[in-house]
């Protein structure tokens, strides 16, 4: 990551993808969400539309379960603030160790039971598990809901039909009728959610365990969680070592593209990249309770500044897409780290500061935006030096970083924080005068001054 690029010179793109593609980049960004390894969605993805093919599936049922598994995690971010409250720990990890676990209620209750508030207090413990137990058919209910919903609200933002929506809505649907939010059984199930939920099976037990993992743990669920046919399609399909040698091919991402052909080439719009983006955004910002709409208005806020500052319609369209996108590597942060009312560890910071590192290696995988992928990434970089993630300086940093590092930083002195209420307007900017000429650039906060930005801000 280098910003070297002559200031005089905005970013803009000419990059074009197709939706494919797009979509396989952003999945990157689900992954991190879940706690996954890379490649996670690919992967189900992959595995989902083999299983399909093999059954001879048809070109419609093909397209809906290719995005439905590619985008299977669209409303994950939605509950992981409430998992970390509840059970006291790191949603990340949970979650990713939760898919483990497998069916029965005993050994997922010797799970939560394990897991919740481990490293904190016994008495903290203590009332988170006394909590569990009075509610927790609600309690996962809830969460279950959050997910199902988010997610087929968010794929609908992404202009897929109804079927794709339902498809995620329904992930945590089980053959046996035993899964969440509707207790849908069989054929009820959509045929994308029971492809989706398989292709997740067995890519994690792939990455934890191996192929024979992944087959064991599939042919183990047949017929409670998961479709007979569709296990005996995949258990058939996997059975050549050329299907396990294809999901570790670097290559994979290109491989599950083709698999759509009539739309590999056909490019997204300026427009629909738009859309895309601000869907995405509102990934990024339910990860926390603290930042909703956040993505939004330091978007909107830099389209203002940066349209005062000169830049022509196709620059501030590139910048605009990159204020939104500017904290997805947030992602990959716990949200212990990111809902902590006090200051934080050094450990914990560490962890923090990367963020700003995974928005450029996420950004940098989707062509339209590999151009503003370090743009993005430095709204934590200082014009004294003294920033992160690089430690660039006033003569490294072009004017679209510094755009958006005015604007993140205004947002957020005037949103909630879970250390301090809301700051207003005036108090803010006495705050961001204090650091002009040294953290942000003085000309881009006297145009946010100017500005009249106060119907966007957050309601106090």
């Amino acid at each position: 990551m280098a910003h070297l690029r002559d200031l005089a010179q905005p970013l803009v793109s000419d990059a074009r993808t197709s939706l494919p593609e797009l979509m396989g980049a952003f999945s990157f960004a689900l992954d991190l969400t879940e706690g996954q390894p890379e490649g996670h969605s690919l992967r189900a993805c992959w595995i989902a539309m083999q299983t399909a093919m093999r059954l001879g599936a048809g070109a419609q049922d093909l397209r809906t379960i290719y995005y439905t598994a590619m985008l299977k995690d669209l409303g994950c971010s939605s509950n992981a603030a409430r998992v970390a409250e509840v059970y006291l720990t790191d949603d990340r990890s949970f979650k990713h160790d939760f898919k483990l676990v497998g069916d029965g209620i005993g050994p997922a209750l010797r799970f939560v039971f394990a897991r919740t508030g481990r490293g904190t207090t016994i008495w903290r413990r203590g009332a988170a598990i006394l909590n569990i137990l009075r509610n927790g058919p609600r309690i996962v209910d809830d969460m279950i809901g959050a997910r199902c919903t988010r997610g087929a609200e968010i794929a609908r933002l992404l202009r897929f039909p109804e079927d794709v929506a339902q498809g995620i809505y329904s992930l945590d649907e089980h053959w046996d009728g035993s899964g969440r939010p509707a207790g849908l059984k069989e054929r009820e199930v959509p045929l994308a959610s029971r492809m989706a939920l398989l292709g997740q099976i067995a890519d994690v037990f792939l990455s934890s365990a191996g192929p024979d993992a992944a087959r064991a743990e599939v042919a183990r669920l047949s017929g409670s969680w998961l479709d007979p046919a569709l296990c005996d399609a995949f258990l058939a399909v996997s059975g050549d070592s050329a299907f396990w040698e294809q999901l570790g091919d670097p290559a994979l991402h290109d491989a599950v593209v083709s698999l759509l052909p009539e739309e590999s080439v056909l490019l997204v719009d300026d427009q629909f990249l738009d859309d895309i983006t601000a869907a995405f955004g509102q990934v990024i910002d339910a990860k926390s309770p603290f930042t909703s709409g956040h993505s939004q208005r330091v978007g909107d806020y830099a389209a203002i500044v940066g349209k005062a500052m000169g830049l022509d319609d196709a620059q501030l369209r590139s910048l605009r897409r990159a204020a939104m996108l500017h904290d997805v590597g947030k992602l990959g942060v716990s949200s212990q780290i990111l809902e902590k009312p006090g200051k934080l560890e050094d450990d914990e910071w560490t962890l923090m500061r990367g963020h700003a590192e995974r928005t450029a290696e996420i950004l940098g995988r989707i062509a339209p935006m590999r151009d503003m992928a370090d743009i993005a990434a430095s709204h934590h970089e200082r014009l004294d030096g003294r920033g992160y993630p690089l430690g660039l300086d006033e003569s490294q940093l072009a004017i679209e970083a510094r755009i958006i590092t005015v604007c993140d930083f205004f947002d957020a002195l005037t949103a909630d924080r879970p250390y301090r209420a809301a700051l207003s307007v005036d108090e803010a900017f006495a705050i961001m005068e204090k650091e002009a000429g040294k953290a942000i650039d003085p000309a881009c906060l006297a145009i946010l001054r100017q500005a009249d930005i106060r119907i966007g801000l957050p309601a106090a």
